[in-house]
């Protein structure tokens, strides 16, 4: 798999028009297991096929069983210098609904060790768990912070179709979801990260300044981006790929100098869509200059007259000819930018 990953760096390595990178991600699944001289192979790959910015971020995803305090101090000797660890929840009932591998004592553990080896970590946290008070989520909230992370992702508890979650909730074992808890527990927080200057920069991202991912603020911005593996998505402006998501297909494809990926060209109507949704979860906004630029006067007036109910309602406002969402439309966000959408 490494060699393949190398090979497919070398295969795609005029892609990016020369563009310089800023950020390397490893990420989906547990790139953990990866050993230090694995994941030194792989960016010295990106080195020698692409030009690099003098200090790159270069995150490496991990759950706190991956991290025992051998592993910590192997990749802090490694060029990667940011850490994105799964911690969800520091409940262990939390966690044993959730079915993680760690448990509570586990993932203290890891942000302790993690913390004396890294400054920049990010933290993953779910909302909205049946049985989780609003004060065990404040000293969720509370935990995180007091290793002095500064960064923190927090998503909403989905449920999966076909997974044990969603069998125990059809047998009324576990309670469903509670949109309404989910909500409330967003807005905790958001007024506990303000508190202790997090900037709210999209919808389930919190960075101190200067700690923002620049890897995923790229996805928001539309900056092209390089996928690589089974799996990986690519985006380069216009066209968006994605590669096989099964790996002995990959290997083989790949063997063969073929790349074992798919793509679409963006419509107009596919861009504007695409850069509301995810404008409108940013700190960044919707620019109507840039709407008129990239896609014309038509889609201008057409979000005007869509946007008009919801600057009503107070979920959206105007800012410097930018559109941007209030404290109240955040959590909305996904749902105003679908009635934004211009439909074919």
């Amino acid at each position: 798999m490494i060699s393949s990953l190398v090979k497919e760096i070398e295969i795609r390595k005029d892609e990016l028009n020369n563009s310089i990178i800023e950020t390397i991600y490893f990420g989906g699944g547990t790139p953990s297991v990866l050993s230090t001289e694995e994941i030194e192979t792989l960016i010295d790959a990106v080195y020698k096929n692409h030009q690099v910015v003098e200090h790159p971020e270069i995150t490496l995803e991990a759950n706190p069983d991956d991290l025992s305090e051998e592993k910590i101090i192997e990749l802090s000797k490694s060029p990667i210098n940011r850490l994105s660890i799964g911690i969800q929840s520091f409940f262990e009932k939390d966690l044993k609904l959730m079915n993680r591998a760690h448990n509570s004592e586990e993932a203290k553990k890891c942000l302790e060790i993690a913390s004396q080896y890294f400054t920049n970590i990010s933290v993953d946290l779910i909302y909205g768990i049946p049985d989780c008070t609003h004060q065990e989520w404040k000293e969720n909230i509370q935990t995180a912070l007091s290793f002095g992370v500064p960064h923190i992702s927090s998503y909403a508890l989905t449920v999966e179709e076909k997974t044990p979650l969603a069998s125990f909730i059809k047998k009324g074992i576990i309670k469903n979801v509670d949109d309404e808890k989910a909500q409330e527990q967003f807005l905790i927080l958001i007024e506990e990260l303000e508190k202790v200057n997090f900037i709210h920069y999209e919808t389930s991202n919190f960075g101190k300044e200067g700690f923002f991912s620049k890897n995923n603020s790229a996805y928001w911005l539309g900056k092209p981006y390089l996928g690589i593996g089974p799996s990986a998505h690519s985006f380069d402006g216009k066209k968006r790929s994605w590669n096989v998501s099964n790996n002995t297909k990959y290997i083989k494809s790949i063997a063969q100098n073929i790349l074992p990926s798919e793509s679409e060209i963006l419509s107009k109507t596919d861009g504007y869509n695409e850069y509301v949704m995810t404008g409108l979860r940013t700190i960044w906004g919707v620019s109507f200059d840039k709407i008129k630029n990239d896609f014309g006067e038509k889609y201008v007036l057409y979000l005007e007259s869509q946007a008009k109910k919801h600057l009503e309602n107070e979920v959206l406002y105007v800012e410097n000819q930018v559109l941007k969402t209030t404290k109240k439309g955040k959590f909305l966000s996904d749902g105003i930018a679908s009635d934004l959408f211009f439909l074919n």
